[in-house]
C-alpha cells in the first residue's frame, strides 16, 4: 500500500469546493462496513459514495478568526442552515456539525461548549447544556421579524472575545430543522459534543445520545448519516444503542494530550474502535504524518481513515489517498 497527500486542486472530478470546507477521503467500499463483517448488511447506506469523500465542516466552513481580515472565515455564519445549503451547492457528500443536547432534552446544532452574550455592558457565558431549547434560541438573529436575540460573542484559545459577526447571518438551530431544511442527497456527519472538563456518567451519555437518535430515527429517512466523537466512551456507546449508522472515533493523535489516554494516540484510536466495534477514524492530518505507518494497521484492522485540518505550508486541505 502506498500513501501519498494530494493537493485539492489534482483531485478528479471536482471542480471547486468552499474555500473553508473541511475535506476529507475514505476507503469508499468500506465506509459504512463494520468492524465485523456480519454487521455490514445491517448497516444503512443510503447511496454510492465516490472514491473521493468530500465533506463541508461546519457547513461552509468555521468561523473560528473572527478577528481575521479574511473573510472567508467569517462569510457565513457556521452550523446553521444558510451554511448547509451553501455547502450544498458544491460536489460534496457530507455535511458535519456538531451537536448538543439542551437541558429540556433538544438536540441543537452548536460547536462550543459555552455560549457568549453581552448583558449591560459586560460579558457572560453560560454552558450550552444547561439552557432550555427557548433560552437557546433566543441568541443571535431570529426566525419571527421585529424579534431582537442577544448579540453573540466568541472567545478565541488565547482569551481574547470578540463579537461573533458575520456577512451573512442564520439564526441558531436545531437537529430536527436541519433534517428537515437541508436539501437531499448530502450526507450527515453528526459530531456528538461533549465537554473535555467534565465526567459524563453512562446514564447521562444515554439520556444525550437517545435524544439525539430520536430525532434521526424520525426524520432521517434515507439521508447517509455518520456518528463521530472525540469522547471515546460516546462513540462506543452509540455504536451499543443502534447498528443502523457507522461510527467514527475522532482523534488529533497526540497534537494534544489528555488525562483520558485513549485519546493521545492513533494506535489508542485504533484500540477504542476494534473494542467498541466502530467502523473508522477521523484522524487531524498531522497525526498522519508524524505516524505514517499507522495508515497500515488501520487498513489492516479493516477501519476507514478520513482526515481533517490543515497543513501551513498548503492554504487548503489535504485528503489521503489509500492505494493498493
Amino acid at each position: 500500500m502506498a500513501l501519498k497527500a494530494v493537493h485539492v486542486s489534482d483531485l478528479p472530478n471536482l471542480v471547486q469546493v468552499p474555500d473553508n470546507a473541511a475535506l476529507a477521503l475514505s476507503d469508499a467500499v468500506r465506509l459504512f462496513k463494520g468492524v465485523n463483517e456480519d454487521d455490514c448488511d445491517k448497516m444503512k447506506c443510503g447511496c454510492k459514495l465516490p472514491n473521493f469523500v468530500v465533506m463541508g465542516h461546519r457547513g461552509s466552513g468555521m468561523n473560528n478568526m473572527l478577528q481575521s481580515s479574511d473573510h472567508v472565515k467569517k462569510s457565513i455564519r457556521e452550523n446553521s442552515i444558510l451554511s448547509f445549503n451553501a455547502a450544498v451547492k458544491f460536489p460534496i457528500d457530507f455535511i458535519e456539525f456538531d451537536v448538543q443536547v439542551t437541558r429540556d432534552g433538544y438536540p441543537v446544532i452548536f460547536h462550543d461548549v459555552f455560549i457568549l452574550a453581552e448583558y449591560k455592558g459586560a460579558i457572560f457565558e453560560k454552558r450550552v447544556t444547561d439552557l432550555t431549547i427557548a433560552e437557546f434560541l433566543s441568541y443571535g438573529p431570529q426566525k419571527e421579524p421585529g424579534n431582537v436575540g442577544k448579540p453573540l460573542f466568541r472567545k478565541t484559545k488565547d482569551g481574547r472575545i470578540f463579537e461573533w459577526k458575520v456577512e451573512k447571518d442564520d439564526p441558531l438551530c436545531t437537529l430536527q430543522e436541519v433534517m428537515e431544511k437541508v436539501e437531499h442527497p448530502v450526507g450527515f456527519n453528526i459530531e456528538l459534543k461533549f465537554d473535555d472538563q467534565m465526567v459524563y456518567t453512562e446514564n447521562e451519555f444515554t439520556r444525550v445520545l437517545q435524544a439525539i437518535l430520536q430525532v434521526v430515527n424520525k426524520y432521517a429517512q434515507d439521508r447517509p448519516i455518520i456518528f463521530s466523537s472525540f469522547h471515546p466512551d460516546a462513540a462506543q456507546l452509540i455504536r451499543k444503542l443502534q447498528t443502523l449508522y457507522p461510527v467514527f472515533f475522532l482523534t488529533n493523535g497526540g497534537s494534544q494530550i489528555y488525562v483520558d489516554i485513549r485519546r493521545n494516540s492513533l494506535e489508542d484510536a485504533i484500540n477504542v474502535c476494534l473494542t467498541g466495534g466502530l467502523q473508522g477514524i477521523v484522524s487531524e492530518v498531522r497525526a498522519i504524518f508524524r505516524n505514517p505507518g499507522a495508515v497500515t494497521r488501520i487498513k489492516e484492522s479493516k477501519l476507514s481513515l478520513v482526515t481533517y485540518g490543515q497543513l501551513k505550508w498548503y492554504t487548503c486541505s489535504i485528503v489521503w489517498l489509500l492505494t493498493e
